[in-house]
């Protein structure tokens, strides 16, 4: 017989059915089973990821057992795919068909027993089947993950999901035996275990706080374990078995007890639902990517944040439980990194949580019913107690809304928390102290949680906690610390940075080396600099990673201090003293500590660091003969049995501050005139100055306000000893203006307060100008105009805090006054040291308060980053630095700037000049002061050329790297350099270079790399012809400064494709770009089939790829998607060169290429690297399965899509299909993933002949091919036409009528032209003639299911403008429409259930595009909108325009746009040129011209556009005229002049005949006909044909 374990029986429901122990599975089950449960079917359910592992031994021990027994019974096996998608009415109906099947021989019957192995998903959903199966049979619950052995397996709750909900359909259905083998635990990934652990302190905490305590305790022991690879030899928890064991039989024995007393969850039961009314309502939104447990721990936080702001449980209990849930690597917070990382930023608005919620089935009708803490391991009540929708929206929503508080209560008695900076220091003395210590009434706050944890991760000291959560116990290791290896991340959390920056330096290397401490990006520019100075000059190792001055630092290990004499400058913050002063007794030497350069900040706090270090054993000595000078000797702490933390008198003036304001009293009990702390001075100091009563013994102050409205202002107060409490002054001053001739309050000795955690002087100002309360900054303070109370404004979006805790309870002190109340956004940010500052609010002030969703309108994640800082330009001399510079400026509506120009302007020399009198030496120095003074003085909206040697300075280079390193834009210019050499030996206004040029670059190189962080590469060198823009520049600047990005509009069409360049360079494919891009939104650079002629090997080399994409960028409009495919995933890149990708797509981001396509199969380092460098491109995340591993059906994708959502704006995945099933369930899986992450677009195809059918089906960015391309990038793929041809015959695309409108048009050549567009396109629309003059008879027409538009035609173009719902900008000003165009996502407001109809004119695009082919410049750039002011011709590229008719309205439009200026309109009736000159804004800059002596003016135009009938002869009064104007010349920069005749016939008319004989190039009007119908085509489809296949329709060639 096979050795049989002896587990742990736990009696449920009367019975001992639940076993629980290590290795069970096997010999112990079969054998209990053909005993206890007998059967002669077995059927054992699990999923294919369990099978393989678990199924084949159970299978042989079954075989052998029942032979020895000599049992004829049979098991049967039966496998489902993984996840939560099986867990639906499908998968249930396959096995009861499966079940039933004769192919079972005989079927199951109701004798048959079902084993279901696996986690919470097969076991709901086989329990289902169970209790349906033949009106119900028995079942076994095997649970294989934490979370289901300890909840979801005991109960017999079963269920499946379905598209309203989970779990909405289900039974209770009680398992006959419940097997829980702890072995499986060992191969459980580490965050399917910790996601168990939420329900095991979910139960502890409502039921045993002698549970939670053993939690608390084992902690970093269990995560050490957890966080061990997952095995299968049992060695992975073998450090803790027995704490796991008993971890489990505690939450299983009060699951059992609870289900016992209350099967069927009449009440008691719904305890164990302690954080899943919240944590559910998340769940519903962020499943699958975040986990049950996950949601629960957030859910847990909330709702005993809500049932502290009810006041039935204390803010120690809260804080215990959120320190229990982070030990175990829980989330606490929907805000929290992991979560917003694992969900791509989802967002969970307040209404969707309310809305979930509200079909809870604890809930009593429309009442919400939550379970409530009274304290840790006690509930509120013994069930869900009812709880208002206004308290759960206040609790969940991120801003908080404070009504005034019109009737206070006379007398309020508040105990503020424990003082932050008393807490945070007792947490460092106390573990760097010996033996045990007591703390009490510490500070149970964010910023005390993270010394907390960072201490813990330091093995500085172990903490436990008693008295429900009122006591902490530190057991300290007396200095004994260890180096911890991975970040400390330490939020903005700025005392714990500055006290563990130097505790970091005691550490001692044992596995680490090294520690680095990190924070949020505000911590990341608060100045830590003159403490890490002071560390580094006394021996310890300690190293900036990013900018100089503050976080993240490196401190080695093993260093500590060398003691000693220390100078450290302590004028900007005095936790530098503090920090140094504790750990100095941990010095190798005594330590004599001088504080230099002035008189030192917040004396106060440094006497309050020495008063409290002689409590824990060591006595600082302060000099009596040297100023500001302490000598500390080498020594270890005493710990006390206990040390008693004061209430924090910064947050003591908040409640004051209400008594004073509101005329109120308010006694804070246990701070008085004794406190270590000088905030304590505010009553006296401050609140009686303004008129308050105060009454302060040695431990208590007691403040009645004036009447309201009766605050006195203050001349002038010093808050150097409390200058925390600034803030809350500030606010009282804001409204202290009665019985004073004046009614400012200034406040100096602040300066530290610009370096908090944000800068609070100008915070203050900023918010309170919000109030319309006038404030001034001072060089050391602010001075504050008082306002009536009762006329203080609304700010409209509510108080900004800047994630600042004194901002947001300060405002709320002003909110309890303002008429109109005070929204404070970020109202979390009081956790930092009040969590439990709103419930003060609420429960003793009586204020009411409302809950505010801000993120409601933000529903997105995919907003770009939109900058207006200034950008600098660096690169060689004749790169093309200051042309691109005055372009980009252009484009921008920017001033420019050239630092050389601006440096001969001060210095009133040339360059040459000023290097020759000075030296190169003077030189850089008057360039470097030059440079700083600009990114001082010219921080936004300009474009600043530097000079190519700009790099030599060190101290400039430093300049541009902390420039862009804060967020501002510096662009290397580049160019070959063989181009630059050539450009740079004609080029003598700049001092030549005494060095080899390619030497210089050389050298030179490295540093324009590290001092930029974008790149844009000129594909030619010298300057472009004049006027011509840099095809490309302005995609390149809408991406940097965050603009409108393609994305935006790609996520709107209902059809996107884009097209795969497989070309091995683009320079020689470059003339067949824009035919291959044709009908796609986005064109994708394979960079991988690149073939670089200079490399040595197979890759491309950065530069080659540089140029390959500056040419990609001057050859088409559309953005760029960059693709670097390997080997593994389809493509041709070695799949371990993982250096050379990662400098490609580093390369793609510096040239700010709009979308990136990153393989997820490439290293973590890699994908984190440049994810979080991408700055406004935008992610592709991609995973191909060329071998067809994978299946759509199975979940098997499922993790690739979660992964995806870690690094994604795209998510893209590319399978195999082996039939059309494959496709279908292709698109099951789409609409599963839409259905989760709606705003995450997905790319989702089949690859093969066989799926081919999956890309005519996939709707956002299809990667196409094109005919003339030499091969398709993958199997199966499809062209843009090819698809749209499929979806027309498939009837997703439905045939449309479009029309010309107009008399007489039966010549028109429209019809050849638009129904050639449509066949070569791939669309089944038709387009026809329709005569009429009668506008009015269209009504009928236009309103039809089946038109698509129209082309509008003489006599109708006006009068069809009252037809349509809409006229575009630029027909109104033109004063004409001819196209319309049917938005059909749109109804008409005037049309009920009709298509919404715009009215365009595209006579415009049209001649602009036609004028720009013949060679006409643009002058004033802006085809991007990028300025949202763009400004006029700069006055010398004048135009003509012959004519005064409709046609001469939108040339005049035409030209303007193109930057000419001025226009001269030509004709020979005043009045008719003086009314169109009239219609038309001042800015066009239009002249008139009738008569002889008024055409000289107009010599210099270089290009004219004739707008006369052809049909006659030219009126004689206009020939001299122009005659003159078309004078035989060139224009007037230098290039042969254009004349556009717009007249369609004769073919060449009489205008053209005169301009081509005084030497101009004409053009016909067939050829704007041509033009304007691409931009008729583009707005009616979205897709921009080739203005070639339109001619050869309108010239009646061969289509």
């Amino acid at each position: 017989m096979h050795p049989r374990a002896t587990p742990t029986k736990v009696s449920i429901l009367g019975k001992e059915n639940i076993a629980v122990d290590y290795g069970i599975w096997g010999s112990y089950i079969v054998n209990d089973l053909l005993s206890n449960v007998p059967s002669s079917s077995y059927v054992l359910i699990t999923d294919t990821n369990l099978y393989e592992q678990y199924v084949p031994p159970f299978e042989k021990a079954f075989i052998e057992i029942t032979s020895e027994r000599k049992v004829q019974s049979r098991l049967l096996k039966y496998q489902v795919p993984p996840g939560e998608t099986s867990k639906s009415r499908a998968t249930k109906a396959a096995i009861e068909d499966w079940l039933l099947s004769e192919e079972r021989d005989p079927p199951c019957d109701t004798k048959s027993v079902i084993i279901a192995l696996g986690g919470g998903v097969i076991g709901d959903m086989i329990g289902f089947v169970a209790a349906t199966f033949k009106r119900g049979i028995r079942f076994v619950q095997v649970p294989t993950s934490l979370l289901a052995m300890v909840d979801s397996s005991i109960g017999g709750k079963t269920a499946i999901d379905t598209p309203a909900g989970k779990n909405l359909i289900g039974a209770f259905w009680q398992p006959t035996k419940i097997y829980i083998d702890l072995n499986f635990l060992n191969s459980l990934p580490t965050r399917e275990f910790i996601n168990g652990m939420a329900e095991v302190i979910k139960t502890a905490a409502i039921w045993n706080e002698e549970e939670f305590q053993y939690l608390e305790d084992n902690a970093s022991r269990v995560m050490a374990a957890i966080r061990n690879p997952p095995d299968l030899t049992g060695q992975r928890l073998s450090d803790v078995r027995s704490t796991i064991k008993q971890l489990v039989l505690g939450s299983v024995r009060v699951k059992a007890q609870v289900v016992s007393a209350d099967e069927r969850e009449g009440g008691l039961r719904n305890l164990l639902n302690f954080g899943h009314s919240i944590g559910h309502a998340f769940e519903g939104i962020l499943t699958p990517q975040i986990l049950h447990g996950e949601c629960v721990s957030i859910g847990m936080v909330l709702e005993a944040a809500l049932a502290r702001h009810l006041g039935v449980l204390d803010g120690g209990a809260v804080a215990r439980l959120a320190k229990c849930l982070s030990s175990y690597g829980l989330p606490l917070s929907v805000k929290d990194t992991t979560v917003q990382r694992r969900s791509a930023k989802k967002k969970c608005t307040v209404d969707q949580l309310l809305s979930i919620m509200g079909v809870d089935k604890k809930n009593d009708g429309k009442k919400k019913r939550i379970v409530l803490l009274a304290s840790i391991g006690r509930t509120y009540e013994r069930q869900a107690s009812v709880v208002s929708d206004r308290d759960i929206r206040f609790i969940v929503s991120s801003a908080a809304l404070v009504r005034p508080l019109t009737s206070p209560p006379s007398t309020v008695s508040c105990t503020p928390p424990g003082s932050k900076s008393i807490s945070n220091r007792a947490l460092v003395l106390a573990a760097l102290g010996e033996s045990e210590c007591r703390l009490k009434n510490l500070l149970h706050s964010d910023d005390t949680e993270v010394m907390l944890n960072a201490l813990v991760k330091l093995k500085a000291a172990s903490f436990f906690w008693e008295e429900s959560g009122q006591v902490l116990v530190v057991h300290g290791n007396g200095g004994r610390l260890e180096a911890h290896g991975e970040e400390l991340y330490l939020g903005n959390a700025g005392t714990a940075s500055r006290f563990l920056t130097t505790v970091a330096t005691l550490a001692a290397s044992k596995t680490k080396d090294f520690s680095v401490l990190t924070g949020n990006d505000r911590m990341k520019k608060r100045p830590i600099g003159p403490l890490v100075e002071a560390l580094q000059a006394n021996g310890a190792g300690v190293d900036y990673l990013e900018g100089l001055g503050s976080l993240p630092l490196k401190i080695k290990a093993g260093h500590g201090m060398k003691g000693g004499d220390i100078n450290l400058a302590a004028t900007v913050s005095s936790q530098y003293v503090s920090s140094l002063l504790m750990c100095a007794p941990y010095a190798h030497n005594d330590i004599t500590l001088r504080l230099v350069g002035g008189k030192p900040i917040s004396q106060l706090y440094i006497d309050m660091t020495s008063a409290m270090m002689a409590s824990f054993g060591i006595h600082v000595q302060k000099s009596s003969t040297e100023e500001h000078t302490y000598h500390i000797p080498r020594g270890r702490y005493k710990n006390p049995p206990e040390y008693v933390i004061e209430s924090d008198a910064s947050s003591a003036t908040y409640p004051l501050a209400i008594a004073a304001i509101t005329g109120s009293t308010c006694t804070v009990p246990n701070i008085g005139s004794a406190s270590l702390q000088g905030d304590a001075r505010f009553a006296t100091e401050v609140l009686r100055p303004m008129g308050c009563k105060v009454e302060q013994s040695t431990t208590s102050t007691t403040v009645t306000g004036p009447p309201r409205g009766c605050l006195k202002a203050i001349d002038e107060v010093d808050m150097e000893p409390m200058t925390d409490a600034f803030l809350t002054a500030s606010v009282l001053a804001a409204v202290a203006q009665s019985g004073r001739t004046t009614s400012t309050t200034r406040i100096v000795g602040i300066a530290n307060q610009r370096v908090k955690e944000c800068n609070r002087i100008k915070a203050m100002k900023d918010e309170l100008a919000k109030f319309r309360v006038t404030c001034r900054e001072l060089p050391d303070g602010i001075e504050v105009d008082a306002k009536p109370y009762v006329d203080l404004s609304k700010p409209r979006d509510g108080v900004h805090c800047y994630d600042d805790h004194r901002v947001a309870m300060s405002f709320s002190v002003l909110g309890t006054i303002a008429p109109e109340g005070t929204l404070i956004q970020e109202k979390e940010c009081v956790g930092k040291t009040w969590p439990g500052w709103w419930d003060t609010l609420r429960q003793p002030f009586g204020v009411q308060l409302e809950g505010v969703d801000l993120e409601a309108n933000f529903v997105s994640s995919n907003h770009n980053q939109r900058t207006d800082k200034s950008i600098f330009i660096i690169g060689m001399r004749g790169a093309g630095k200051t042309t691109t510079g005055r372009l980009a400026a252009t484009i921008l509506g920017w001033q420019f700037l050239d630092l050389d120009d601006e440096l001969e302007k001060s210095a009133d020399r040339t360059l040459p000049k000023i290097i020759q009198e000075s030296g190169w030496d003077s030189f850089r120095s008057q360039e470097l002061a030059l440079l700083e003074k600009i990114v001082q003085q010219k921080p936004t909206r300009h474009v600043i050329a530097c000079g190519g040697g700009v790099v030599e300075r060190q101290g400039a280079r430093r300049l541009l790297m902390d420039y862009h390193r804060a967020g501002g834009l510096v662009i290397l210019v580049e160019r070959d350099i063989e181009d630059v050499i050539a450009f740079l030996q004609i080029d003598k206004s700049r001092p030549a270079y005494v060095e080899d040029m390619r030497e210089v670059w050389l050298r030179r190189r490295p540093w324009y790399l590290e001092c930029s962080n974008y790149h844009f590469y000129s594909p030619k060198a010298g300057l472009p012809a004049e006027g011509q823009p840099f095809n490309g520049l302005d995609h390149f600047l809408r991406n940097i400064t965050g603009h409108k990005h393609p994305l935006d509009a790609l996520k709107d069409k209902a059809q996107s494709f884009f097209v795969s360049l497989t070309v091995p360079d683009v320079v020689a494919a470059a003339r067949k770009l824009e035919e291959v891009a044709v009908g796609s939104d986005a064109i994708e650079l394979r960079v991988d089939l690149l073939v670089d002629p200079q490399a040595s090997g197979q890759l491309p080399s950065v530069d080659f790829v540089a140029h390959q994409i500056s040419i990609l960028r001057a050859s088409t409009s559309l953005p760029i998607i960059f693709t670097v495919r390997t080997r593994s995933q389809g493509g041709k890149m070695p799949d371990n060169d993982h250096e050379n990708i990662q400098s490609l797509l580093q390369l793609a981001l510096r040239m700010a290429i709009e979308f990136l396509d990153l393989e997820l199969s490439l290293p973590d380092r890699i994908l984190q690297t440049i994810s979080q460098s991408k700055n406004n491109t935008k992610i592709i995340a991609s995973h191909h399965d060329p071998k067809g591993t994978l299946s759509w059906s199975d979940g098997s994708w499922v993790p690739h899509y979660n992964k995806a959502l870690l690094y994604g704006n795209i998510i893209k995945l590319v399978g195999i299909a082996k039939s059309q099933t494959d496709n279908l369930s292709l698109t099951q899986f789409r609409h599963w993933a839409l259905t989760a992450h709606p705003a995450i677009p997905i790319i989702a195809i089949n690859m093969g002949i066989e799926g081919q059918l999956s890309r005519i089906q996939n709707p956002f960015l299809t990667p196409v091919s094109h005919p003339s391309l030499p091969f398709k990038a993958a199997p199966g793929q499809l062209s843009a036409a090819e698809i749209r041809t499929a979806l027309s015959l498939h009837g997703v695309t439905k045939p449309k009528t479009f029309y010309l409108f107009g008399k007489p048009i039966s010549q028109s050549k429209s019809p050849a032209m638009h129904n050639h567009l449509f066949r070569t396109t791939g669309l089944p629309h038709k387009y026809h003639l329709h005569e009429t003059d009668d506008s009015q008879s269209l009504v009928s027409l236009i309103r039809s299911p089946d038109f698509g538009g129209a082309s509008v035609t003489i006599p109708l173009k006006i009068p069809i403008m009252h037809l349509v719902d809409e006229i575009d900008p630029a027909a109104q000003t033109i004063g004409a429409v001819n196209t319309i165009v049917v938005d059909p996502s749109r109804s008409s407001p005037h049309h009920s259930e009709k298509p919404y109809l715009t009215g365009h004119n595209t006579d415009w695009t049209g001649m602009r595009l036609i004028l720009s082919n013949a060679g006409a410049s643009c002058h004033t750039i802006n085809p991007s909108n990028l300025s949202p002011n763009p400004g006029p011709g700069d006055n010398t590229n004048p135009a003509l325009i012959v004519g005064a008719g409709g046609t001469a309205r939108a040339a005049l439009y035409t030209l303007h746009q193109m930057g000419y200026s001025p226009l001269y309109l030509v004709g020979r009736n005043r009045k008719s040129l003086a009314d169109v000159q009239s219609s038309l804004p001042p800015s066009y800059d239009i002249s008139l011209i009738t008569e002889p002596d008024e055409a000289t003016s107009a010599l210099s135009a270089s290009v004219a556009i004739g707008t006369i009938p052809a049909d006659k002869p030219i009126d004689e009064k206009i020939v001299p005229l122009l005659e003159t104007m078309l004078g035989e010349k060139l224009g007037g920069n230098g290039k042969q002049p254009i004349l556009l005749e717009m007249a369609y016939k004769p073919a060449v008319t009489a205008l053209m005949q005169l301009a081509a004989e005084k030497g101009w190039k004409t053009v016909q009007g067939l050829e704007v006909l041509a033009g304007q119908g691409v931009g008729q085509f583009e707005l009616w489809t979205g897709i921009r044909p080739l203005l070639g296949h339109a001619r050869k329709a309108v010239f009646g060639e061969e289509v």
